[in-house]
């Protein structure tokens, strides 16, 4: 089982982190900190070997934590779960080797394709002492090119440009109001799951705007629309 360690300083945020990982076979919680220097205390007994942190902590960011783990050599992973979405923060935890990033709000989905691509590349590692480059670049190197083959005036597969059109139209009549994939769905009679979908990919373009909530079960998301951002869906209609 692949050990994590949950760095989290929101208890609530903390506790769906763990909800999420426990949804996810081959990985086992190792424990949940709420502070830069309580995970630092918790890696020299502890055995970790991947790491969700937040970049916003108190008394010190996650960044710092990054860095002392890498001026330590400890064999541990990390994997982003934040709100900073600004460039520096990205490229630093990239160059400080962090494996992935995700960026809040996020669905299930995108935190299962993190830990999954993760687990890959563990028992990859763990299973092979030599490698060749074909090895690297088919299990390691290549990963990137291989979640995505479409141009950036393709639309993702599975959608279509009939239907993300059917979807504008009922968000455009929505005006200045938040909703709901539920509220879609009733009104197009598309299934939630395709509503999500179509949802997602236009918060990616920047179209929606998205917001997490927090209720009974898994958090929710709302979205309302950017209308100064229309003219990004034309080129996939």
């Amino acid at each position: 089982m692949i050990r994590v360690l949950i760095i989290e300083d929101d208890p609530m945020v903390a506790e769906f982190n763990k909800r999420y990982l426990q949804e996810v076979k081959g990985f086992t919680l190792a424990g949940i900190v709420h502070t830069v220097m309580a995970a630092m205390e918790n890696l020299k007994s502890e055995q970790v070997d991947l790491i969700l942190l937040d970049v916003y902590m108190p008394g010190a960011t996650g960044l710092e934590l990054l860095r002392f783990i890498r001026e330590q050599n400890i064999s541990a992973d990390v994997i982003l779960i934040t709100a900073a979405a600004d460039k520096e923060n990205i490229q630093t935890a990239l160059r400080y080797g962090a494996v992935d990033y995700l960026i809040k709000p996020f669905e299930f989905e995108r935190f299962n394709q993190a830990l999954i691509q993760y687990k890959e590349k563990y028992h990859f590692f763990a299973n092979n002492q030599m490698l060749r480059q074909e090895d690297l670049d088919g299990h390691i190197l290549s990963t990137e090119l291989k979640l995505t083959g479409e141009s950036i005036d393709d639309l993702p597969k599975g959608l279509t440009s009939s239907t993300l059109e059917s979807i504008i139209n009922v968000i455009q009549t929505k005006e200045n109001s938040q909703f709901s994939t539920d509220d879609i769905s009733e009104i197009t009679l598309i299934s939630r799951v395709s509503v999500r979908k179509y949802l997602k990919f236009l918060s990616t373009l920047g179209v929606l705007e998205e917001s997490l909530t927090y209720g009974i079960g898994r958090p929710g998301y709302l979205y309302r629309l950017k209308e100064d951002k229309l003219g990004q869906v034309n080129r996939f209609l």
